[in-house]
């Protein structure tokens, strides 16, 4: 088997139990809370522990992303498994809200093994092969993402989300090993010129196709993350509180996820052929129609479907934003190019949580839903710029 095939493959499976075990953790944040007795102000709870991991990273990012230009991708990638390793199997033992997020905050500032993974994809396979490439990966994480709630629902049902957030420890373990004994990164060259972020960032600004991808990260991530801190009290009202709550969100979480695995791969097919531009688009514009849809149903068959449905696009959006990190950057720079992409989406999953909890705190958890819509199809408006905007630099590119 090729090289890039086999760390393909090998990425697959580590990203597929990295996503498993965020999931079994991230998702059910707010129903712990309550089981820890946080009975006041949960939704503002969720939002801030959501954030935090999310603001730390930003801080972080572009740090990991030189780190990994001078030393390698796969290296990243081994110690972002073993710090959360540690930060889930804390989380089993912790007693208050402020211990939840301390961890999260370590989290963070030291972990980023999906991002390295793409990123070591990303450099590592031929170009004709990077939008197959990357929305396979996609398909790992949306996997992942489906067994993640399922299991850690399951395991929450029978034996508490303690044991679940120690069982997503163990896991990740698993896929940080498999990175160690399989994953060979052989398309690097150590950057040993001496710079800082500030210069890497003079560097992105002078770059506007790639500047833009950064934009539409933040608005992206930004109204996805909206409605993670209210999301799983909202399917658990409209399910009925019941001591099945943890299982029902787990089985709804999941149909995002299992609408990318079946659909995924071929949004990334069509992006090699039309490109990611066009792609992108169709995503951001299917997903915020979707997202709107949301609203019309009070029923959790209804809503379920909605959410399967708003899965189907929305699958493409990440993966041809990654596709786009790569074709707007020189190889060189691409480890940096992708710690400021991660960047970008952690600054707009630091806003979205605080926006979504403030929100959902406040008004009808419809509004919320609104204005996650309206945040998407303002990012479709984005992308269409974005491509003219390409168009012209080819053209400009062509003549010269």
């Amino acid at each position: 088997m090729q090289s890039w095939k086999r760390n393909l493959w090998v990425l697959w499976i580590g990203v597929f139990f990295t996503a498993a075990s965020f999931s079994m953790v991230i998702p059910f944040l707010p129903i712990f809370l309550l089981q820890i007795g946080v009975h006041e102000h949960t939704e503002m709870w969720s939002g801030l522990l959501f954030s935090s991991a999310f603001f730390a990273g930003a801080v972080a990012a572009p740090f990991w992303g030189r780190v990994a230009d001078q030393y390698g991708r796969k290296p990243m990638i081994v110690r972002a498994g073993i710090v959360l390793f540690f930060i889930y199997t804390l989380m089993a033992f912790v007693t208050n809200p402020y211990q939840i997020l301390v961890l999260r905050i370590l989290q963070g500032l030291l972990s980023g093994f999906i991002p390295g993974a793409i990123a070591l994809i990303g450099t590592n396979t031929p170009n004709e092969k990077v939008g197959y490439a990357l929305s396979l990966i996609s398909t790992a994480s949306a996997s992942g993402t489906i067994i993640g709630p399922l299991l850690g629902g399951g395991i929450a049902h029978l034996v508490g989300n303690r044991w679940a957030f120690a069982s997503a420890g163990s896991i990740v373990l698993i896929a940080t090993l498999l990175i160690i004994f399989w994953v060979k990164e052989e398309n690097f060259t150590p950057n040993k010129e001496r710079g800082s972020v500030r210069k890497d960032l003079k560097i992105a600004w002078s770059n506007r196709p790639f500047m833009f991808v950064l934009l539409l990260l933040v608005v992206t991530s930004c109204s996805v993350m909206t409605i993670e801190p209210v999301l799983p009290l909202y399917i658990v009202k409209l399910g009925g509180s019941s001591e099945n709550a943890s299982l029902i969100a787990g089985i709804v979480f999941s149909l995002p996820g299992i609408a990318s695995a079946i659909f995924a791969p071929y949004w990334g097919k069509w992006a090699d052929k039309v490109g990611f531009h066009r792609v992108l688009f169709i995503g951001l514009l299917g997903g915020g129609i979707g997202m709107l849809a949301h609203i019309i149903f009070s029923q959790i068959w209804g809503f379920s479907i909605i959410r399967f449905a708003f899965g189907v696009f929305f699958c493409a959006v990440y993966p041809a934003l990654n596709g786009l990190v790569v074709t707007s950057t020189e190889s060189d720079f691409r480890g940096r190019a992708f710690g400021l992409s991660q960047t970008a989406n952690q600054i707009g999953g630091m806003i979205g949580p605080i926006l979504g909890g403030f929100i959902g705190g406040i008004f009808p958890v419809q509004l919320v839903f609104i204005v996650t819509g309206v945040l998407l199809l303002g990012a479709t408006t984005m992308a269409y710029w974005n491509t003219n905007l390409h168009k012209r630099t080819k053209k400009i590119k062509a003549v010269s």
